[in-house]
């Protein structure tokens, strides 16, 4: 999986390519937790070309959530695909965290 970071003023982008599983978590993981992503007040999840997800990557950002809450950065999900969705609904992940349709939205937020 890839990650691309696309900053902003006061928001963080980041663009998920691929398969989020056990091994690719890390790459995930070390991004969300750099210091400085703090610094945003929204850290936007472009889910569009995310095309699986697993419980290692519903973890990561799971464990990133409360200290993103905590310094009042909004973490929202958008552009996710059906399959991907279904994953968090299940799992009532979609209660948890913001997930909308588009970047519209997710600007908007």
């Amino acid at each position: 999986m890839k990650v691309t970071a696309q900053p902003s003023a006061d928001t963080l982008t980041l663009l998920l390519d691929g398969e989020l599983d056990a091994s690719s978590a890390i790459v995930l993981d070390t991004e969300l937790a750099k210091p400085d992503i703090l610094n945003y007040r929204k850290v936007l999840i472009d889910c569009a070309k995310l095309s699986y997800i697993s419980s290692a990557g519903l973890g990561v950002f799971i464990s990133h959530l409360q200290r993103f809450q905590d310094a009042n950065v909004k973490l929202i999900f958008f552009n996710m695909q059906e399959k991907v969705f279904n994953v968090f609904e299940i799992l009532g992940l979609d209660a948890l965290m913001t997930i909308v349709p588009s970047v519209t939205e997710a600007e908007a937020a």
